[in-house]
């Protein structure tokens, strides 16, 4: 297969390229990495598989804070995968209705033919069902789930393909675990049953909730590849970003509370925190899209995850260790000493400790990825540390909502938000106050009550 092949040949390119800067050619690894990238994007490009939805999983990585870092290019380059995805004909999406759904008309009073967003997968339209609901039909590309299904049989392309896509960013990866991880997550978005699924725990979770919505199914206009749900309105990412500040504050703790509720409030994880997934609007309230990336815990996972983060906030460093290891972090003989574990933990817990409120800037986005992810030396605590592959995910959140909460340049309460989730201390903001009377008057379950120690 030509990725294979290219990946091999580029391994040998890295050794040369570092060797000829080594020799007197300044820039030569940098150079060879640009080359490299755009070459992946190109490969990529045209196998509408599952290396292009790893590389397009890659792509939502905020890496423009590594401050040495040779992933930089490879992000740059995979973002175009994002971007260039050519629609279907308008005839083929026809087609597509058809087979999945029998007709347009027969579900929809009114269907745009013009994708309104195109994604790797599929691509996103516009349509009005007949009792005048907004609505938005998700349809797959003709193939695209037999491609991924056949990639996926080969588990070690993707394994290969991450290995030395992560290998520029110098973080320690067990890639076989990460590619296990990916490609479940994979085979998952390509079923939209699965997605349809996910929506709907979500959507009867936060059902009447004050400033968190959800899309609601419409089974009758769903199959495994075709989606339809209620239309959510709202700026994008962009248009959020140069709103009024206090409005941003406001969307950034919306935001901060669903990323934590959900595991809080039930056993879920939304586990692609990106801001293209969010539909920010002038009230303050945010809806939540794509639902096709979700990890369900199991209850003594949920447990364990959320207990670790309330030890890591109180620099309970003897409890966080024995918490990480049933997570999987580390072995029971680890060498990583206290001392190591609570420089990491410090690091992931720095904006919670700080004098509050914190205004979130780049600068945060650059401290935790050095702190907690990019490894100059085997002396970095991180170094220590494996990532279980269950985690693989949910690791990302504490460094996507940074970057989210840095791109609104959001000043937070965050101290007091994590302890009123948790339970420890009442509400302070006027959100969280509104927050907690909706859980009362649902009687949800807060971080640690589910039941007693699993």
């Amino acid at each position: 297969m030509p990725i294979a092949g290219f990946t091999a040949q580029a391994v040998g390119g890295r050794l040369l390229a570092s060797i000829r800067e080594h020799t007197g050619r300044p820039g030569e690894v940098h150079r060879f990495h640009e080359r490299t990238a755009k070459r992946y994007t190109e490969l990529l490009g045209h196998s509408k598989g599952v290396l292009m939805k790893a590389g397009q999983i890659m792509s939502m990585m905020d890496t423009a804070a590594f401050s040495a870092s040779g992933f930089a290019p490879y992000q740059k380059a995979l973002t175009k995968l994002q971007a260039d995805a050519p629609p279907m004909h308008p005839e083929l999406v026809q087609r597509v209705i058809a087979d999945e759904l029998g007709s347009a008309a027969e579900h929809f009073r009114n269907f745009s033919d013009e994708p309104m967003a195109t994604a790797s997968v599929g691509q996103v339209h516009r349509a009005t069902l007949h009792d005048g609901r907004d609505v938005v039909v998700k349809i797959q590309y003709p193939g695209v789930g037999q491609a991924i299904r056949h990639d996926l049989a080969n588990t070690e392309l993707l394994a290969t393909f991450l290995r030395f896509a992560t290998a520029a960013s110098g973080m320690p990866i067990d890639t076989r675990s990460l590619a296990k991880e990916a490609a479940t997550r994979i085979a998952e978005e390509i079923d939209y049953h699965h997605e349809a699924e996910m929506i709907a725990l979500f959507a009867d979770l936060y059902r009447g909730h004050p400033f968190i919505v959800i899309p609601e199914v419409v089974p009758e206009a769903s199959t495994g590849r075709a989606l339809t749900m209620t239309y959510l309105d709202g700026m994008d990412w962009a248009a959020a970003q140069h709103a009024d500040q206090d409005l941003k504050n406001a969307w950034a703790e919306v935001i901060a509370r669903f990323i934590n509720g959900n595991c809080r409030h039930a056993n879920l994880v939304h586990a692609d925190p990106h801001p293209g997934n969010y539909r920010f609007r002038a009230d303050g309230t945010v809806g939540f899209l794509d639902f096709g990336c979700v990890t369900v815990l199991t209850e003594r996972a949920r447990w364990l995850w959320v207990s670790f983060q309330r030890a890591a906030y109180e620099q309970r460093i003897d409890d966080c260790r024995d918490l990480m290891t049933q997570l999987g972090f580390f072995a029971a003989g680890s060498t990583l000493t206290n001392a190591e574990l609570k420089q990491w933990i410090s690091q992931m817990t720095h904006e919670v400790n700080l004098p509050q409120p914190v205004t979130y800037t780049t600068e945060t986005t650059a401290r935790i990825i050095n702190g907690m992810f990019d490894i100059r030396d085997s002396s970095h605590p991180a170094a220590k540390i494996t990532l279980p592959p269950e985690q693989a995910f949910t690791s990302r959140i504490t460094l996507a909502f940074a970057s989210i909460a840095a791109g609104l340049n959001a000043t937070l309460h965050t101290r007091s938000i994590l302890d009123d989730m948790d339970g420890i201390a009442g509400p302070t903001t006027e959100l969280g106050k509104i927050h907690h009377a909706w859980v009362r008057d649902h009687r949800l379950p807060s971080a640690l009550d589910h039941h007693d120690h699993p």
